[in-house]
């Protein structure tokens, strides 16, 4: 099993919370699942955002404001003719880019076409996910969440890490689950890797659970990767589009029915009791307002 990870909203800018997200993806659906998102983003666009856009397809450019906002102009448009308009808005913006540009010379019908493209293809991409059996993970961080600066793996991991070891508990006793990260700067990796292996290694917690979680993670370019694309869209998604109950921030509507979709692919299950009496229920999307440990919480050393 493998679980492609990304964050969102690390920097603290415009998004009220910051997201962990991992989407778990059997091995063997992998493959089958990376050639029909690309599929779909062939009949969408005309081709591959990669190629078209000469750069990385990131959530926060595709979902952004502007583009639901171009997407529901007044423009009547046969949906068979958007990936023609898509694809010639994406070739006349690259060419500005390389010559550098003022103006790309695309017009407000291409811009519509291929805003709805856009839309329609993160439709597909999540169904799709869905159809090959992905399991949906996250931490969601309110901003001002109350934390502690200390060498140790974040509570906000631990929740992410102890939500897939329980899935994979549901799975046969051979099944092991790899971690895939967005690659970081070397500094940041090294970091991280670090505290993993004081979490999975130190403590008892982390040694149960390394049995079911190789706790050595990879690191892989997003821009080659479908799996950290999905992770990325999963991220951006919940952290504007999802809510709870103790959630105040407002949530930006139009990302709903992405939420929602996103909401029915998360994990359920459940986790013994401390006490050994009945189970804690578990969910795979979870929301933490205090990234303090209990100790520190209490005050103690």
């Amino acid at each position: 099993m493998l679980l492609f990870v990304d964050e969102s909203g690390q920097d603290l800018g415009e998004m009220p919370c910051e997201v962990i997200a991992g989407v778990a993806i059997p091995e063997r659906n992998l493959w089958n699942l990376v050639k029909a998102i690309r599929s779909a983003e062939r009949d969408c666009f005309g081709g591959y955002l990669r190629e078209l856009r000469r750069s990385e397809p990131k959530a926060k450019f595709l979902l952004k404001r502007k583009r639901f906002r171009l997407a529901s102009q007044r423009i009547t448009i046969p949906e068979a003719e958007w990936p023609a308009l898509a694809y010639a808005a994406l070739r006349k913006g690259a060419v500005a880019r390389d010559e550098a540009k003022s103006e790309s010379g695309v017009t407000a019908r291409e811009l519509t076409g291929y805003s709805r493209a856009v839309l329609k293809f993160v439709h597909q991409v999540l169904d799709l996910a869905a159809a090959h059996d992905a399991k949906v993970f996250a931490s969601i961080v309110d901003a001002s969440a109350a934390r502690v600066d200390r060498d140790l793996l974040r509570k906000d991991f631990v929740y992410l890490f102890e939500r897939y070891f329980y899935y994979l508990e549901t799975l046969p006793s051979e099944e092991r689950g790899l971690v895939v990260f967005d690659e970081l700067e070397k500094a940041k990796a090294h970091k991280l890797v670090q505290r993993m292996a004081r979490y999975f290694l130190g403590t008892e917690t982390g040694r149960f659970r390394s049995s079911r979680i190789v706790p050595e993670p990879f690191f892989v370019h997003s821009d080659l990767t479908t799996g950290v694309f999905l992770a990325d869209l999963t991220a951006y998604i919940l952290g504007w589009g999802w809510r709870s109950g103790r959630m105040e921030h407002t949530a930006r509507r139009e990302l709903k029915e992405y939420a929602d979709k996103l909401h029915d692919m998360q994990f359920h299950g459940e986790k013994p009791r401390d006490d050994s009496d009945g189970f804690w229920p578990l969910h795979g999307i979870a929301y933490l307002d205090d990234l303090r440990g209990s100790r520190d919480r209490t005050g103690e050393a």
